[in-house]
């Protein structure tokens, strides 16, 4: 299976190549406790989990020992979300709960008000809500069935900002965009478009991957009308020649306009089949003899010839895979073949065996 990107002609904006340097999600991380389980909670090995409950009820004015609590309808779960820049308090986001005990479903859970801290440990949101697992567990016993992973699930809008996140644009003279793919034609090209906008000398190129843009004095006072205005600048962004190869699933994927230089391909197919006959031996009647059975192994091997593709001057690989295709190659002839090219020298791309 091959898939080829289309070549862009109209251009790339900023907004897809570059973000904001400061602007970006904070990762938040809790411990807390899922409840209504069908008896399916972590058992009286976890011992994490009795400890969390008789705290929890202390704090309620219930004093019991951990050692003397054995509820199999809860379970002890690690929680994880994305905060997301400018969220502001009240605002709702998603929340990942993930068992760490020996519970083995989740399903029907409803999880108690636990705290999410950064790494920090700052209090930036505060979870609670119904668990959505997205898979189940059916029969007992030997003779069940388990769909999807019913020990980790998902609060859809299950936590509440607390508290505004510290990634934000900061005042100042100017900011700096940062390439999601580190290239010094593209930090160039970006440069000029943004100069070319707001005039000389706004932008100048700190890397590869860093473009550092002075804000201009008619918009000191709109610093989001300015990062909005070069969000929408387009340029025609530069990458480099990369054939991607998935072994497992036989996928290629590949930029168009990939060109190969000369090269003589001979690729065949040596096909080694052993059998085995079996021939069943019987004894002359009314003799003393037994039934034998004698194994006959017949080795026969088939070498396929070798197939011939003829590709014109300034073939890509495009027309390489289109060819072999036609003549019954496999994805996995395909991308050795690609792999014998590229150790050739005739296959100026990279080459990523995922």
């Amino acid at each position: 299976m091959l898939a080829i990107a289309p070549a862009t002609r109209t251009g790339t904006r900023i907004k897809e190549i570059a973000s904001i340097e400061g602007v970006r999600d904070n990762q938040l991380l809790g411990y807390g406790l899922v409840v209504g389980l069908n008896g399916t909670g972590d058992k009286r090995q976890t011992f994490f989990s009795a400890q969390s409950l008789a705290n929890m009820l202390d704090r309620m004015g219930i004093q019991v020992a951990p050692s003397a609590i054995q509820v199999r309808n809860m379970a002890a779960v690690m929680l994880t979300a994305n905060l997301p820049p400018y969220a502001q308090p009240g605002t709702r986001i998603d929340v990942q709960a993930s068992a760490i005990g020996d519970s083995s479903n989740l399903q029907g859970g409803t999880l108690i008000l636990t705290p999410l801290k950064a790494a920090n440990g700052e209090v930036f949101a505060v979870a609670q809500g119904a668990v959505v697992t997205g898979g189940f567990v059916a029969g007992k016993g030997g003779n069940s069935t388990t769909v999807n992973h019913p020990t980790a699930g998902r609060i859809p809008n299950g936590a509440i900002v607390e508290k505004a996140p510290p990634s934000v644009l900061k005042p100042g003279a100017r900011i700096n965009l940062q390439l999601r793919m580190a290239d010094f034609t593209t930090s160039a090209r970006l440069a000029s478009v943004v100069n070319q906008r707001f005039g000389d000398g706004t932008a100048r190129c700190e890397s590869a991957g860093l473009v550092s843009v002075a804000i201009p004095p008619d918009w000191t006072q709109k610093p989001v009308e300015f990062v909005a205005e070069i969000e929408g600048l387009t340029l025609e962004a530069d990458r480099p020649a990369r054939i991607i190869i998935n072994e497992r699933t036989g996928t290629i994927t590949a930029g168009s306009g990939i060109r190969i230089r000369p090269a003589a391909i001979l690729h065949g197919n040596l096909n080694i089949a052993v059998e085995t006959t079996l021939d069943v031996t019987q004894p002359a009647p009314l003799s003393a003899g037994q039934t034998a059975t004698t194994p006959t192994v017949n080795v026969v091997a088939k070498e396929d010839p070798a197939k011939s593709i003829h590709l014109k001057q300034g073939a890509t690989v495009e027309d390489l895979v289109r060819a072999l295709t036609a003549v019954g190659s496999t994805p996995r002839d395909i991308i050795a073949i690609l792999q014998n090219l590229k150790a050739a020298g005739a296959l100026d791309a990279e080459i990523e065996v995922l």
